[in-house]
Formats: C-alpha cells, sequence, structure tokens
C-alpha cells in the first residue's frame, strides 16, 4: 500500500486529503500520469516529495510498500 497526501490548492482539487493505493514497485512518474489524468492536475504546479524528501517529479524511484507521497502545492512567501 502507498499512501498519498495532498496540500492546499490539491486538497480543493481532488476533495481529499490523501488516499491510499494497493500497489507497490510502481514509478513514481507512473503514479503521477495516473493522478494528474485522475483529477486533472495538469494546470496545478506542485513538487513531490517520496517520505517526506522531495524528489524530482519525473524520477523513475520505485514506490514501495509503506511509502508516503506528497503532492505540494508551490507556496508564495509574504
Amino acid at each position: 500500500m502507498i499512501k498519498i497526501k495532498y496540500f492546499g490548492a490539491l486538497v480543493a482539487r481532488t476533495r481529499r486529503r490523501g488516499e491510499k493505493i494497493y500497489f507497490s514497485d510502481l514509478k513514481l512518474s507512473q503514479l503521477l500520469v495516473e493522478l494528474e489524468r485522475k483529477y486533472e492536475l495538469n494546470q496545478f504546479p506542485f513538487s513531490v516529495a517520496v517520505n517526506q524528501k522531495i524528489i524530482d517529479r519525473f524520477s523513475n524511484l520505485i514506490l514501495k510498500s509503506n511509502d508516503t507521497v506528497a503532492l505540494l502545492p508551490h507556496f508564495l512567501g509574504a
């Protein structure tokens, strides 16, 4: 199982704070393509963290069971 967490505008877009998917050994890039298609996220710039570490969203990192993927919208400083 892989946990996915959404933050900021992505919560409004997906209408959820998170979800679980029951796959492992899945490429991060494949997961993101599926999520972008499912929620039409291509208009939302965001960063990706895996297990609290920022990762290049085009990475071929293989996600394992119990990994947590966070989608973090870009924040503007004050």
